[in-house]
């Protein structure tokens, strides 16, 4: 059974380990942070883990992922997959585990409320800080993954990789979007979409790292900084 985990990440490191995979920028902060697929690869490995070891996650468990298309974002969605559980970015949808901002936590705890799950917010803050005045028994992430190792054997028989669909559904789907947009390998593309449904994750995400192209996802984009990073970035294609 395909992993979809291993089925993203494996062509890239083999291919292209140091290159760039993401590069996220907040235009609100300032920050830009830059990762290549080892990085990436790294990073999601220690989620698994931390999924796994910790949170009791594994195939069969769904897993809601209440998170803005961020780089960290990008890291659990792939750790999720490697250990063969199913990404479910509906709030609503009953989960055995949930990842969340401060700000959606009453969401995450409504979403495992009937399975009693554990739940885990990320900070999101560029130098690794965890997030302040968490509830007793709500796990930091940033506090959390540090401890879990970087490398991880993945699941060999996953369950449902996002929405209900398999791996090889949402591999198909990626296929499609990348050849209805024209990707290529060699792409460099720019992003300031989210991917809060699976429809929107897999055209402005997967499809692109399925494609072995990489991103540039913006957030609170400024209009005025735009051109010069499209530039400086070397992009090559964007996505509206």
């Amino acid at each position: 059974m395909t992993n979809l985990g291993s089925a993203i990440l494996d062509p890239l490191l083999r291919i292209d380990p140091a290159g760039p995979r993401i590069t996220y920028y907040d235009d609100a902060t300032g920050e830009r942070i830059e990762l290549s697929t080892a990085t990436l690869a790294n990073w999601a490995a220690k989620t698994g883990n931390l999924l796994r070891d910790e949170l009791a996650a594994g195939p069969g468990s769904r897993v809601a992922v209440l998170l803005p298309a961020h780089w960290q974002t990008a890291a659990v969605l792939l750790g999720v997959w490697w250990i063969g559980a199913e990404a479910v970015l509906d709030a609503g949808t009953e989960s055995d585990v949930a990842l969340c901002t401060a700000d959606r936590l009453d969401e995450a705890d409504a979403a495992v409320a009937a399975t009693g799950g554990e739940v885990a917010v990320l900070s999101l803050d560029p130098f690794g800080r965890p997030a302040p005045d968490l509830p007793v028994g709500v796990t930091d992430y940033a506090t959390s993954v540090r401890v879990h190792g970087d490398q991880i054997s993945p699941e060999r028989a996953p369950g449902p990789a996002l929405a209900g669909s398999s791996a090889d559904e949402v591999l198909a789907a990626c296929r499609e979007s990348a050849a209805t947009l024209g990707w290529a390998s060699s792409d460099r593309v720019w992003s300031a979409n989210t991917w809060d449904t699976p429809a929107a994750l897999i055209e402005n995400m997967l499809a692109v790292f399925a494609t072995g192209a990489s991103l540039v996802q913006v957030a609170n984009p400024d209009p005025e900084l735009q051109e010069r990073r499209r530039a400086s970035e070397k992009v090559t294609r964007d996505l509206r």
